[in-house]
């Protein structure tokens, strides 16, 4: 049996907004752990909207007093979707050279810290966009921006041998998950979505080598 705490450094798919169980895919994976034996610990440290620059700044010290030095500490990073957004007027909220950059900053202080994974960000309904917030601001979600956001994250994590799990692929055009993200608003998903990138996760090597090993 593993212990383990996992703090899950993330956005609002992170957080699992539009999940009505609450749960968001970390709580889903982490439910199926504790359900082989294990014995874990979960930290969700999503918000809503946040951005790799945003991110930056807070998630060193918001894990740190959820990760003391005595205890087996893991660190779970998936962000990216918001960097890729267009907000009407403003233009792409994180440029993708200032978004690599954030997250070299970020998971190399992590992977010299505590044993580190990261998850890809996920595809959008295009024809559901923009997203439109109560106040007014739009949020337009591009998949090919995305998508290349992602590959460049994947080179980045290869380069410094941290684990990436790229979900983009797999859930881009697949049926139930678009169904779970057109139930919802184009960008989120409900509870069977989050589920979905959590099945993903569960089967990892890299993230079944931190129990099964």
């Amino acid at each position: 049996m593993a212990t383990l705490r996992i703090c899950f450094v993330g956005d609002s798919i992170t957080v699992g907004s539009g999940d009505t169980g609450f749960l968001g895919w970390p709580g889903h994976l982490c439910v199926a752990e504790t359900a082989r034996g294990h014995d874990v610990t979960l930290y969700n440290n999503g918000v809503r909207g946040d951005t790799s620059e945003m991110i930056r700044p807070r998630w060193r010290q918001e894990c740190d007093v959820r990760l003391p030095d005595h205890v087996n500490g893991r660190l779970v990073f998936s962000f990216g979707v918001n960097d890729m957004a267009e907000e009407t007027g403003a233009g792409i909220r994180v440029p993708i050279e200032e978004s690599i950059a954030n997250a070299r900053t970020m998971l190399t202080e992590a992977r010299d810290w505590r044993p580190t994974l990261m998850i890809g960000p996920i595809p959008i309904i295009e024809d559901m966009q923009p997203y439109i917030f109560p106040n007014g601001i739009a949020y337009d979600f591009n998949n090919a921006r995305i998508a290349e956001l992602s590959r460049r994250y994947a080179d980045l994590c290869d380069e410094l041998d941290i684990p990436y799990l790229d979900i983009f692929a797999t859930l881009h055009g697949n049926a139930a998950w678009e169904t779970s993200q057109r139930n919802c608003d184009g960008v989120h998903v409900l509870g069977d979505g989050y589920a979905m990138i959590a099945a993903l996760v569960a089967e990892w090597p890299a993230w079944r080598a931190w129990f099964d090993d």
